[in-house]
């Protein structure tokens, strides 16, 4: 495979992911016909993270961070920088050194599907991050990966310039193209969800909310009084 750097990206609309990340992953998860969402052993390194931004991808080697250093400089405000390896890697891939670097650009967070160390540091920077896991394990800076490429991360497929939201619940991309049409999407489910809390709030079962007497009735289901 032949190793890249692209420097120009088509970037998603900046008001788009902002909302996106005000309506928080679940929202935009099931917005988007319940696609789109990273495995859930993605967690933020602290409870309050959220970010919302296009994505900057990074393709490395296992163990090695060579190609983040690289993909650093290509950073702009506002973005995301997504970070993925080529085979299953849980080492400790960034650290609060990289985080200053990217801070100084204005990075909005990072999502990476391997290790990272100095959480306490990147904590007390109000650094996002969502990991695979926390290790203090190092890494190298020997082996050539490429940023700004496609790239599979958690289980999804992430575009340079797709728009990447992370909360507690997780994280979710969607299409750089299609943001527009899963804001609206995600501000009529939200529409939605309130009017249902207003009846459940006023007591109203969910089973008659949703139809779904009808639905235990069809599949069989049977009241009785009590036990045999």
């Amino acid at each position: 495979m032949k190793h890249r750097i692209v420097r120009n990206i088509r970037r998603a609309d900046a008001e788009g992911c902002k909302l996106l990340g005000q309506m928080g992953v679940a929202t935009v998860h099931e917005a988007q016909g319940r696609t789109g969402l990273l495995a859930p052993y993605m967690r933020p390194i602290y409870t309050s993270a959220r970010v919302a931004g296009p994505a900057v991808t990074v393709l490395c080697q296992a163990g090695d961070n060579l190609m983040i250093h690289a993909a650093v400089e290509l950073c702009q405000p506002g973005d995301v920088l997504v970070v993925t390896c080529t085979a299953e890697s849980t080492d400790g891939m960034f650290g609060d050194l990289l985080a200053t670097s990217l801070r100084s650009r204005g990075v909005a967070g990072l999502v990476i599907n391997a290790g990272v160390r100095d959480v306490a540091d990147l904590t007390a920077m109000d650094f996002p991050v969502w990991s695979k896991a926390i290790s203090a394990m190092g890494t190298v800076k020997a082996t050539l990966g490429s940023v700004n490429v496609p790239v599979t991360c958690a289980g999804e497929l992430i575009r340079p310039g797709d728009a990447v939201i992370g909360d507690l619940d997780g994280v979710v991309v969607v299409p750089r193209e299609d943001v527009t049409e899963v804001v609206k999407a995600a501000q009529a489910r939200i529409v939605k969800e309130e009017k249902n809390r207003e009846r459940l709030r006023a007591g109203e079962a969910g089973l008659d909310m949703y139809g779904l007497r009808a639905k235990l009735k069809d599949l069989g289901v049977v009241y009785v009084d009590q036990e045999d």
